[in-house]
């Protein structure tokens, strides 16, 4: 097919097999998700020693558990021995030690190698060189983000400096206090879509008015099409007679405690990339995490945090959850519609974006640095 110029109000997209072809997505993994901060677990959810939970970070099962101490720690869910994987379960909990359950090779939490059958015979066996391959780990916002890599990048410069890019510091997030939050509600979404469509969605309202109508209710803004992350530090303005962020704008529960005055009845998104998105209003916080496992296969977990009085009180979360549930199904369904059409010769040069879409554009520059370098 030729190709039309484009005029100075559209730039192209990124070409139609950067969302089909297997290889690019292998790249992905080796050069995205295993060289970066990727955003595993919650860290509540591992509330005792010996909790664990596993998690798919690119090619690599990683485990992540609660130490003696304590402590978080991850590890690649491999044996030393002939390389099981130690923990065939998503989550669980042990009582001291981790073990292999081919050859029953154990590892304590801090993942030193602590028996194994007939190991007092076998001379020279350093127990702390034979241990569970370490991965490392910092905690943020009340998760646990982990990097595959020998030397990883800056978490303050790649991952809380993405907080700073979007609403111009860091306390603008530090004061929800996620860390202290409690979940209210987790939904777990399979969608049938590679990851940098639902990234490109969420980064953009140009499609708000057409399929978000409980959305644009609340945030009648959206209605023009720009989105919330368009500006550095805006948050989009709640509706005059919305009372706060529920599906039927109902009123919500009361502002977290440090969320300052010029930060109530505001919406503010921020993408972390490679796969985390962080929406903040003033009674809760709404955190995605996305799990890509193929090119046209990507995992979402959304969880629905509130105050820790508000979850032990009972109180209805119903409608507040709702809202973003509504969002999330609508945005997904509309993913899965543009996945297959990756692969037409239609799309085989890509598309355009429109002038509230050119910060996509950076997202592409982006990852295509990240292939390149």
């Amino acid at each position: 097919m030729t190709t039309t110029p484009l005029p100075p109000s559209l730039i192209a997209t990124l070409p139609g097999h950067y969302y089909t072809d297997p290889e690019i997505f292998r790249q992905e993994q080796e050069r995205v998700f295993e060289a970066l901060w990727f955003c595993a677990v919650r860290a509540a959810d591992l509330d005792r020693p010996g909790a664990f939970r596993t998690v798919r970070v690119g090619r690599e099962s990683v485990l992540v558990t609660r130490s003696r101490t304590g402590g978080l720690r991850a590890f690649l869910n491999v044996c030393r021995h002939r390389g099981a994987r130690l923990c065939t379960e998503e989550s669980g909990q042990v009582r001291r030690a981790l073990q292999c359950p081919y050859h029953a090779w154990t590892y304590d939490l801090e993942g030193r190698l602590i028996a194994a059958p007939d190991l007092v015979t076998m001379e020279g066996v350093d127990r702390e060189a034979y241990g569970l391959v370490k991965v490392a780990l910092r905690e943020w916002l009340g998760y646990a983000w982990v990097c595959l890599a020998d030397e990883p990048p800056s978490f303050e410069e790649t991952v809380m400096g993405a907080a700073v890019e979007r609403l111009g510091d860091a306390a603008s997030i530090e004061r929800y206090g996620t860390e202290k939050l409690a979940l209210g509600k987790r939904v777990t979404y399979d969608v049938r879509a590679n990851w940098k469509l639902i990234v490109e969605n969420f980064m953009e309202c140009y499609h708000c008015a057409t399929i978000h109508p409980e959305l644009t209710d609340v945030l009648p803004e959206f209605a023009d099409g720009f989105a919330a992350q368009y500006y550095v530090g805006h948050g989009a303005a709640f509706g005059a007679d919305v009372g706060g962020f529920t599906v039927d704008g109902s009123t919500g529960f009361g502002r977290l405690p440090e969320v300052r005055e010029d930060q109530d009845r505001r919406y503010y998104a921020i993408t972390v990339k490679p796969t985390v998105f962080v929406n903040l209003v003033p009674d809760h916080v709404i955190l995605h995490r996305m799990f890509p496992m193929a090119e046209d296969r990507t995992v979402v977990e959304c969880d629905w945090l509130y105050a820790p009085d508000v979850v032990a009180s009972g109180a209805d979360l119903t409608h507040s959850v709702e809202l973003f549930h509504r969002v999330n199904t609508q945005d997904f369904a509309a993913c899965e519609r543009t996945q297959p059409a990756m692969a037409s010769r239609a799309y085989r040069a890509g598309g355009v974006l429109v002038p509230t879409e050119h910060h996509i554009g950076l997202f592409h520059e982006w990852l295509t640095e990240q292939l390149t370098t």
